[in-house]
């Protein structure tokens, strides 16, 4: 009888360090889902919004593309949990399409990446009594603030080039959002910029028609600006470059698929390592 008590406790007492252990693994990381927003390094769709679509709601390179988001739920490191939120096109401001040549804009809009986290929240929420999110990261790619014509909200042909106080704005949304994630209980995750010289933004000027592309001073001004300010003003965040060997699938601009699946590597691994 002494021996079946015995035995009876030392069960309960392996189930609840079984419990704990479940519960531990269920807090990793690796176990959660991932937040993903972003332009089209993370998603390789622009949106459709009410039938009103941006682009038409066309994909990069007609879906032959491998973006960030889709890469991520590949990896044999991760579970595959993504939330990716994410527009082809976006900033980290809400903006209109303005079309190559078009003297106003249309009603077609980008979300910003505020926008964006917000509405990947209520999908990861844990149902009540229970409070908080069912992720700790949110990975953010780069956004086409400044990087083009299009990207700036107003008709192309007047639209400015950006100066410095524009690129530390553009800073500003990053940090705010970055903020934001904390407050949440999230840990962002900004991807950085490729190098220029991996680049070759007057091929993307031609292919995608736009008034104006950024050169190679102002692309390397505004990178320095954004990684400066957050790691001086976002020092909880994570700046991880994933971009570091990039070759662009023929346009100019976006990662092909073996940069893509590096870069996704490159981030998984470094989720692992958080894990433990």
């Amino acid at each position: 009888m002494q021996l079946k008590k015995w035995t009876a406790a030392a069960i309960s007492v392996l189930a609840m360090h079984a419990a704990s252990a479940q519960h531990e693994l269920d807090q990793r990381p690796s176990q959660q889902a991932l937040i993903v927003i972003g332009a089209s390094y993370s998603e390789a769709k622009t949106p459709f919004n009410n039938g009103i679509a941006p682009q038409g709601g066309r994909s990069v390179n007609q879906g032959l593309y491998l973006s960030l988001g889709a890469a991520l739920t590949r990896d044999q490191q991760l579970p595959g949990y993504v939330i990716n939120e994410a527009q082809a096109g976006a900033g980290t401001f809400t903006r209109f399409q303005c079309p190559p040549g078009a003297a106003t804009c249309s009603a077609a809009v980008w979300d910003s990446y505020q926008v964006q986290l917000q509405r990947a929240l209520p999908r990861v929420a844990k149902p009540a009594p229970a409070t908080g999110y069912n992720a700790k990261y949110v990975v953010i790619t780069i956004p086409n603030d400044c990087l083009h014509a299009g990207g700036m909200g107003v008709p192309q042909p007047t639209a400015p080039q950006c100066t410095e106080a524009d690129m530390h704005a553009t800073a500003d949304r990053l940090v705010a959002l970055g903020n934001f994630a904390l407050t949440k209980g999230l840990t962002p995750i900004f991807t950085g910029y490729p190098k220029f010289e991996d680049l070759d933004m007057e091929k993307f000027r031609a292919s995608s028609n736009v008034a104006w592309v950024i050169d190679e001073q102002g692309y390397n001004t505004l990178r320095n600006i954004v990684e400066t300010r957050l790691a001086a003003d976002l020092p909880d965040g994570i700046q991880l470059n994933v971009w570091k060997e990039f070759n662009h699938i023929g346009d100019g601009l976006h990662p092909d698929p073996a940069t893509t699946r590096k870069a996704a590597h490159l981030l998984a691994t470094h989720l692992r390592q958080l894990d433990n």
